[in-house]
């Protein structure tokens, strides 16, 4: 048997089979909505509707593993009924959620904001995220810790169309490294954490967001007297141009910002091609200080932005905190623009 014809035969197969895992899956999931709309429609009937809903739930469930087997236990059936809850809008079940499995949209359907929903949706099917990958960025608040998040509606809509695609909608703070392993960034050296993200590459590209690709390490930028070197280079084929990284442990400085300022500058002179658009730096801190951020050249420059990152998964307080942190100093840049 050439291997040729058995290859064309199994490609055959595996196409088979993932047209027909897709089909069933999205039959279920809307199967599964259905269920939900049927329970609560029957549950809006009782007098007592905590008391009479349950029971229904407990009644059913004998009634479906008699019938069916495994699946249709007490809480599956109260997770159907969420799902419908959520989602009253059948269009969006049948176009959106029923691309997706049946494990990623209960985790979905319990996330509170409904523009978190949204995203989430959107960017598991765009960007084929796995459960385990939804569930940490859910768990990190991934789409609240984009620079936009206060303004997510227009982004979002805005990011359907890839020449409306702007910088907030990819850069976040704080970046969360849980996948490091370094406890305490005071005592880890900034080689270290640059070291620990490219063994990490994966994880590290997860967390940038959708578009990035890596160029290089200590990237060299020569001019004609001196050598200058970027810890970490990326392209962004999304938003067309490059991204540098500057990595701190220490707080932020202005000295920092001049520095991640001049690489910009010499990136677009010596790197940048001109069907680039021009260069996006951010700097990695471990600690922001506002009054750097509020005077320096980061309150004016549209390409420059500092960034704290967090190498522990941090506790949803702490998160809340460092976001609203970001929030305020964003207002406040709008009103001194204005």
């Amino acid at each position: 048997m050439e291997s040729s014809l058995f290859a064309d035969v199994l490609l055959i197969l595996q196409s088979a089979r993932q047209k027909a895992y897709t089909a069933i899956n999205n039959e279920m999931v809307q199967a599964y909505w259905l269920m939900g709309k049927r329970i609560v429609e029957e549950e809006q009937q009782g007098k007592q509707k905590a008391t009479y809903g349950k029971a229904i739930l407990k009644t059913l469930s004998v009634a479906l593993t008699t019938e069916f087997g495994e699946g249709f236990s007490y809480s599956n059936l109260r997770n159907f009924r969420q799902f419908y809850t959520t989602y009253p809008n059948q269009e969006i079940c049948y176009t959106l959620c029923s691309k997706l499995s049946w494990s990623h949209n209960r985790l979905i359907m319990r996330v509170e904001n409904a523009e978190a929903r949204k995203y989430y949706l959107n960017e598991v099917v765009e960007q084929n995220w796995s459960v385990r990958v939804l569930e940490r960025n859910i768990n990190t608040f991934y789409y609240q810790r984009l620079l936009s998040s206060q303004n997510k509606q227009e982004a979002l809509a805005e990011s359907q169309t890839l020449e409306k695609t702007t910088i907030n909608d990819f850069i976040k703070d704080p970046y969360v490294f849980e996948f490091l392993n370094i406890p305490e960034p005071i005592k880890a050296k900034e080689l270290e954490i640059e070291t620990a993200l490219i063994e990490n590459l994966q994880q590290f590209l997860l967390e940038l967001g959708k578009g990035f690709s890596f160029v290089g390490r200590q990237f060299r930028i020569s001019t004609e007297t001196n050598h200058f070197y970027v810890d970490l280079v990326f392209y962004n084929y999304l938003l067309k141009c490059y991204v540098l990284f500057d990595i701190k442990t220490t707080k932020l400085t202005h000295q920092d910002t001049g520095q991640m300022d001049m690489y910009i500058r010499m990136f677009n002179d010596l790197k940048k091609q001109d069907n680039d658009n021009p260069t996006i730096g951010i700097i990695l801190c471990a600690e922001k200080d506002e009054t750097v951020v509020k005077y320096s050249i980061l309150n004016d420059s549209k390409q420059l932005f500092a960034t704290k990152y967090m190498p522990y998964l941090p506790t949803e307080s702490e998160l809340i905190a460092e976001i609203e942190r970001e929030k305020r100093l964003i207002n406040e840049k709008l009103k001194i623009g204005s």
